[in-house]
């Protein structure tokens, strides 16, 4: 498998700026988009997202079925390199890890994260599913907020989100008006705002595209990712993904964040839990 050329017409933001182009063995070249920035930084999902796809074209398996980053230092938008290394290849799943790696204002190379990931075919998976776990009860999005109801001068909207459309449920914001709930829960309905399907690529993405379940805390300001792990467990259905974050314990400067992604399907099909520094 390959990417068409980083220059080449893509149908889809995510896809654009996800894209990755082979320059040798094992390394890839990408363009890092600043149209997925949260304030300074890129987002910590859409970097994942550069990273899977690269993997999976390095890879013999396409599906991500576990993957583990951690970052290390702030990425910038522009030229980066993504270097993979295969530590496995099986009849079933591939393990491998990658690096996402760009250079300084000095001209220096910065390691920006680093990740293991094992990879899968999740069309080959059989269909046994035993669980206890529940979608989330939420509203239809039409009786959710979006970014555009916001009243003027609360929460700035982050350069990300213009290319989401993001439903919060209205139990889950009150940070927004400064009446955060303390239970540390937010949820939501996702979906890229071009309207392209969701794939497991783009729920690499979506595990870390609400905002963060600390400001339901009480807390403001950034909350950086020190590291992010990722069990897709099925291919999405086309429509759009509800979304559940949680967090049951913030100590000693860092916070936890549980997630789970639903389809529109009812499934369960992604899981995440991620390391913050408050």
């Amino acid at each position: 498998m390959s990417d068409a050329p980083l220059d080449a017409p893509v149908t889809s933001e995510f896809d654009r700026d996800t894209a990755v182009r082979p320059r040798g063995q094992g390394v890839h070249e990408a363009q890092l988009s600043s149209g997925w920035a949260i304030g300074h930084a890129l987002n910590g999902g859409y970097l994942l997202s550069v990273l899977g796809r690269a993997l999976r074209e390095s890879l013999p398996h396409p599906d991500p079925f576990a993957i583990s980053a951690h970052y290390l230092t702030a990425s910038a938008a522009g030229p980066a390199e993504v270097r993979t290394e295969t530590a496995r290849t099986g009849r079933t799943v591939s393990t491998a890890s990658a690096a996402l790696v760009q250079r300084d204002a000095e001209g220096n190379e910065v390691e920006r994260i680093r990740a293991l990931a094992t990879y899968g075919d999740l069309d080959a998976l059989t269909g046994d599913v035993r669980t206890s776990a529940k979608p989330p009860a939420m509203p239809p999005p039409e009786h959710c907020f979006s970014a555009s109801d916001a009243p003027a001068g609360s929460v700035p909207v982050p350069e990300m989100s213009h290319r989401l459309d993001l439903r919060l449920d209205p139990e889950t914001c009150g940070w927004a008006l400064g009446e955060p709930s303390g239970r540390g829960e937010i949820r939501a309905w996702l979906s890229l705002a071009d309207g392209r399907a969701p794939d497991p690529l783009s729920l690499l993405m979506a595990v870390d595209a609400l905002p963060p379940t600390g400001f339901d805390l009480g807390l403001g300001g950034w909350l950086p990712t020190v590291e992010l792990s990722v069990h897709v467990r099925a291919r999405p259905a086309p429509g759009p993904l509800r979304i559940a974050l949680t967090t049951r314990n913030l100590a000693t400067g860092f916070l936890e964040e549980d997630g789970e992604i639903w389809d529109s399907a009812d499934r369960l099909v992604a899981q995440s839990r991620q390391l913050a520094r408050v």
